[in-house]
């Protein structure tokens, strides 16, 4: 079998450097009508992708801000997270300062009595009733067991 490509036209090289200069001049003018055909079609085309592009980093730029806003105002740490946590924050400071204020007081009647006769003889009085000759003794009398009134809040 022969697989050798018959009936092919001859590539010839070109003689000289004079030769193909020549050759490649004479292709220019429909090279250069090629080109210019070429940017007429293309040039629209860019024209509308270049104000298009503009307006689409406009519109990505307002989305990014909107997203952005969004996460700063409702996101894990956003604003309105954050003013919860103060407002928790600032309940449990006037709560620890009510606490120190009961310490405090604990603390002086823990000392008087440790300290002060008056003191241990008024609470043992008070406590367990007692009194000294010629004093009465007022008990009120102790509270009724009465139900808090039953609300449409509290059936909830």
């Amino acid at each position: 079998m022969d697989f050798r490509l018959k009936n092919l036209p001859k590539v010839r090289p070109f003689p000289s450097k004079q030769d193909r200069l020549r050759v490649v001049a004479k292709h220019v003018p429909h090279a250069q009508a090629l080109a210019t055909s070429w940017l007429l079609r293309v040039r629209p085309i860019f024209a509308t992708l270049y104000s298009l592009r503009r307006k689409l980093a406009t519109i990505a730029v307002t989305l990014v801000a909107g997203f952005l806003f969004a996460h700063v105002m409702f996101g894990v740490n956003g604003m309105v997270v954050y003013k919860q946590k103060r407002a928790e924050y600032e309940s449990l400071q006037k709560r620890i300062l009510l606490e120190q204020k009961e310490n405090q007081l604990y603390t002086q009647q823990i000392q008087g009595l440790k300290t002060d006769e008056k003191s241990i003889e008024k609470e043992a009085r008070e406590q367990l009733h007692y009194a000294r000759p010629g004093e009465y003794v007022y008990v009120p009398p102790a509270p009724l067991n009465v139900p808090p009134p039953l609300t449409h809040s509290a059936k909830k």
